[in-house]
């Protein structure tokens, strides 16, 4: 019997990874990420050879012998020069600061203030919240596009046109997604471990800090990824809210090795934007392991 049982999932697991589909999601892997392995080859390239041999990491064919390959190989590459010529060129170190500061401080006020949000709409249920969460909804429908000049305008005024005043206008763009995601978390938690907190003496802001903010785990992981990737990459909203004579974010600081004639510095802009993606990429890396782990985190069994 126990034989027949290990049959039967060593069946069903042949059926659900069969090696046609193992081999098709390879090649689809290698595919996605083949762009940016070749921005990662490329910068470490000298100007001249990025065109003439974009996929090849010698001037030489290997059929000419070992020697005059390798010798190729010198010739085309340039070590970490494109790096050191970027990082002067952008001025990389002040629109790193920049762009982790603004990034840092819009994720936490994000996380703070649509996870209470979102909380108190689930928990105290009038007409006003409801109000609350479909402009929350509807914040996520309207393309940023038809709002940006008039935001653009009304920043002036309000004199937001520095990194403090712009991770209060990513608060206000970001709540929408962060309050729907956390909104669906908080309808899972058992209304039953908060009514246990209170009769234990905490106050509404301990119940929510102590006892349901920890839950959100998870769901805090999940929205802190999406909003980082977001804010680290934007180009647009830095561009027409920051003072860029001032400040300057990174993609910023790529767009500007772009020159005025028309011609683009691509080896410094290949070295700054490898420099650009690590640090989102190591964030993911570090945080991935709570997304997959917290799927089912914040349950309450009966």
């Amino acid at each position: 019997m126990a034989a027949d049982n290990k049959e039967q999932v060593s069946t069903v697991r042949r059926a659900k990874h069969g090696g046609a589909l193992t081999v098709l999601f390879t090649i689809i892997s290698i595919l996605w990420i083949a762009p940016i392995l070749i921005v990662i080859l490329n910068s470490f390239k000298r100007k001249a050879f990025i065109f003439r041999y974009p996929f090849g990491i010698s001037s030489s064919k290997i059929t000419d012998g070992w020697s005059e390959f390798a010798v190729g190989v010198k010739r085309m590459f340039c070590g970490f020069l494109n790096y050191q010529n970027g990082v002067k060129t952008t001025n990389f170190f002040s629109c790193f600061g920049n762009s982790l500061f603004i990034t840092v401080g819009s994720v936490l006020l994000i996380v703070l203030c649509c996870s209470m949000c979102a909380w108190y709409i689930v928990r105290v249920k009038t007409k006003g919240t409801k109000i609350m969460y479909i402009l929350c909804l509807f914040s996520m429908i309207v393309p940023f596009q038809m709002v940006m000049f008039t935001l653009s305008k009304f920043a002036n005024m309000l004199h937001l046109s520095n990194p403090l005043g712009i991770i209060i206008v990513y608060l206000g763009f970001g709540a929408g997604l962060a309050v729907f995601m956390f909104t669906g978390f908080v309808k899972s938690i058992s209304l039953e471990i908060e009514e246990a907190a209170m009769i234990d003496g905490c106050t509404p802001l301990q119940t929510f800090f102590l006892v349901v903010f920890p839950i959100l785990k998870p769901t805090t992981v999940t929205v802190a990824i999406l909003e980082a990737m977001w804010v680290w990459n934007d180009y647009l909203l830095p561009s027409l809210v920051l003072n860029i004579n001032k400040y300057k974010t990174i993609p910023i600081a790529v767009q500007y090795l772009k020159q005025s004639h028309g011609q683009i510095d691509w080896v410094a802009m290949m070295a700054v934007l490898v420099l650009a993606i690590l640090p989102i990429v190591i964030f993911y890396i570090a945080c991935q392991k709570y997304i997959i782990e917290g799927v089912l985190a914040g349950a309450v069994k009966g």
